[in-house]
Order: structure tokens, then sequence, then C-alpha cells
């Protein structure tokens, strides 16, 4: 069956942290918005290189690779799926660039009041770093509870990374 809706795309974020705990976030320049740096996927390019380009072109600072994935994130309305990475700084200062109005360093209670609750929340689920990488929906602005999203399951009182019956 050969569908005639636009496909999805796939982009990255980064989740910068510092020592002291806090996400670098930057504030759009297009819309105002704070969020972590990130972007689409170009054609040819690996989700590696993806993430490294769009930090720098947003941030100026170039991350440590590899970097820990955090969450995947389906805008429901927007046919986007997002993979999020908590990053480490390697080089460079923060600045703002071309698509950047705005950087700063923020603590999880700064996100909350900063970020749309769909873009604070994988913030939070970076600076948590939870294994497995956390998934879930969202409409591009607020969070979808979906049946099946919701990780880790608990398993016998215990929590686990695995849906209940399935696991090693």
């Amino acid at each position: 069956m050969v569908s005639t809706e636009r496909p999805h795309s796939v982009s990255v974020a980064g989740v910068v942290v510092d020592d002291q705990g806090r996400a670098l976030l930057i504030q759009r320049r297009d819309n105002g918005h704070w969020e972590p740096p990130g972007g689409v996927l170009e054609r040819d390019e690996t989700i590696p290189e993806a993430l490294q380009r769009e930090v720098l072109e947003e941030t100026g600072i170039k991350i440590a690779l590899p970097a820990t994935l955090t969450g995947v994130y389906k805008n429901m309305k927007g046919l986007i799926v997002s993979l999020v990475f908590r990053c480490e700084a390697a080089d460079g200062v923060p600045t703002t660039g071309e698509e950047t109005r705005a950087l700063r360093w923020a603590t999880r209670e700064e996100v909350t009041e900063l970020a749309d609750e769909a873009y604070a929340i994988r913030v939070l689920d970076a600076l948590d770093a939870t294994t497995p990488p956390a998934i879930r929906a969202h409409d591009g602005v607020n969070l979808i509870p979906k049946a099946g999203l919701q990780q880790p399951w608990t398993v016998h009182g215990r929590t686990s990374p695995y849906p209940p019956g399935a696991g090693p």
C-alpha cells in the first residue's frame, strides 16, 4: 500500500548539560520559543553528524560524541520524529547564531517556566538520563497520553525497561 500522505521528517536535539546540572536552551529567532538546539537531518547526514552540526550552528558549542539518546518524541500534528540526546560540551563558548535570538543555562525549574511542555519534557528527560530512553507523543505544544508510551513499566512491583510479558 502506497501512502499519499506526507512522510515524517526526523530531527535531532542536543541537551547540553554543564557541570552544575543546567541545560543550555536557545531562544529561536523565528518564533521566540525556548528549546534545546536541534533541527532536521539533511539527506546524506548521519544522526551524530546532524546532532554535532545543529548544536554547533545554534550555540557555537562543539559537543563530545558519542552522546546519550534520552528520548524519542513524535509530533502528532507536525509529522516529525525527534531524537533527543544528552550532550557534553567539548569546545567552544555559547554564542547566538543566525537562528538563535538568545542562549541560557537553565535549571530544571527554569526549563519548565521557559519552554512549552513538549520541549520542556525533552530537557527534563535528558537531565534525568533514564534508561531506556523515554518515548512520548505530543501535539507540538502539549504531551498526548497514549497507551504503551509510558516507560519504564512496572512489572511485579518493580520497575522494568520491558513491557509486561516481554524482555530477556
